[in-house]
């Protein structure tokens, strides 16, 4: 079995797929890049903001003055024009540059956590272990490289959305239609679309077609006599999310690194189109070295991607009221989720009790994030705790009143609103101060 692995995975392919995909992804998170600053959310992000929300174990990120922020997103930009053009240590360099500088600025803060933009820090950790010796001026119709490279590329496409599919197949999702009964209607005013978002059955049948799509979509792509016609699927399904969601450039990502799965043939005539060979080169094949630690790697990875999304079964109670373990996990857009959270902050000595303002330290985004994600909660509270504590306060309690409701049912509690969040801590480890949700 490991003997037929590495000789898949070591078959020589062409590189046309692999160049092609460097090109459009390139230019795609250029496009992102310039709009972010366009639309000044490195200020709505991260320099206005007086507190910042962190992943668990990455507290040690911090945001950066205005002015770097603006630097780091140029050279966001260079390294992605780099990915698309260069090639040897130069490609290298440009491959890391713009995994570092992209996946800092989405470990800022937490509230701005997206699927896609998980997604998109993959991609360009994989490209860092890409071919580096072809770029779009090579000899595309001879060059070759390991089929790894492109594999493991697909494979994470897949994942994403097989695990967007599986996740669909709920009750709530499939036979109640929700939350897309809730979002549809909402959407009515949309020119030519609205009377068909209006329509009772079309949150069902969007419902039933979002799960097929996502689960099966991939196996179209894969097999030749339907891939057009699931391209084109692709090209619907991606523009009715961005007209319905606000999702950013993630519908224009997937449309673009989609091709991968055309034929080589295509790749070149694309790559044709955008950028004219050098003087023909003899043959290339990629470098003889021994590829069967990079083929254990490769497996490695493919190993965590497909078991990582399931940690979630640890945990105890409702995955879309606790989100333990919902992060990471591909589950895109399943539910409708709002919450109101009060904090009381205690004077241990004095036994007076205040309540806080929340909107005096977070922007409306944050809030709202926030006062849903039970972590989200905790990290706030300390904060709170160490900022009144800096204030005078003598070892204050902290304490929070989070009414939340899922899918529009009524608001509960979300925690136990008598626990002293200042005496728990964040780990992988279930919460036992939540309220875990009974239906």
């Amino acid at each position: 079995m490991i003997e037929k692995a590495h000789q898949f995975f070591n078959t020589k392919i062409s590189a046309a797929p692999l160049v092609s995909f460097r090109l459009i992804f390139g230019a795609l998170m250029v496009f992102s890049a310039i709009r972010f600053m366009y639309l000044g959310w490195i200020e709505d992000h991260f320099t206005e903001p007086l507190f910042h929300f962190k992943y668990y174990g990455f507290s040690w990120v911090k945001s950066a003055s205005r002015f770097t922020l603006y630097a780091i997103h140029m050279l966001m930009i260079l390294s992605a024009i780099g990915i698309m053009f260069l090639q040897g240590i130069a490609y290298r360099i440009a491959a890391v540059v713009l995994f570092l500088t992209f996946t800092y600025t989405e470990l800022i803060d937490l509230t701005y956590y997206l699927n896609h933009y998980y997604f998109v820090s993959l991609i360009c950790f994989l490209l860092i272990f890409m071919p580096s010796y072809v770029s779009p001026f090579s000899n595309l119709k001879n060059t070759q490289i390991k089929r790894s490279s492109i594999f493991i590329l697909k494979a994470q496409i897949a994942i994403l959305y097989v695990y967007a599919g599986l996740a669909k197949i709920n009750y709530e999702w499939l036979i109640e239609a929700l939350p897309l009964k809730i979002w549809l209607p909402a959407n009515d005013n949309i020119f030519l679309l609205g009377p068909l978002f209006a329509w009772k059955y079309s949150p069902y049948i969007f419902s039933w077609a979002g799960m097929l799509y996502d689960t099966f979509i991939v196996l179209f792509l894969v097999y030749t006599p339907t891939r057009v016609w699931a391209y084109l699927t692709v090209i619907l399904f991606h523009s009715l999310t961005g007209i319905l969601f606000q999702i950013g450039v993630f519908p224009l990502v997937m449309i673009g690194i989609a091709s991968i799965f055309f034929s080589d043939a295509w790749h070149v005539k694309l790559v044709r189109f955008f950028v004219k060979e050098k003087a023909p080169v003899p043959k290339q094949n990629s470098p003889s070295s021994n590829y069967t630690l990079f083929n254990y790697l490769i497996l490695g990875y493919l190993v965590f991607q497909v078991l990582f999304p399931w940690r979630y079964v640890l945990y105890p109670g409702n995955l879309f009221w606790t989100e333990e373990g919902y992060r990471f996990s591909w589950r895109v857009m399943l539910m409708e989720k709002a919450g109101t959270a009060t904090f009381y902050v205690k004077d241990n000595k004095t036994g007076r009790e205040g309540i806080v303002n929340n909107t005096e330290f977070l922007n409306p985004h944050q809030e709202k994030q926030m006062a849903m994600q039970p972590d989200m909660i905790l990290q706030f509270a300390h904060f709170l705790g160490q900022y009144y504590e800096s204030k005078g306060m003598h070892k204050p309690s902290v304490r929070a009143e989070v009414y939340v409701t899922l899918n529009a049912r009524p608001s509960r509690l979300l925690i136990d609103p008598n626990v002293d969040l200042m005496k728990e801590k964040d780990s992988f480890k279930p919460k036992n101060w939540l309220i875990h949700y009974k239906d």
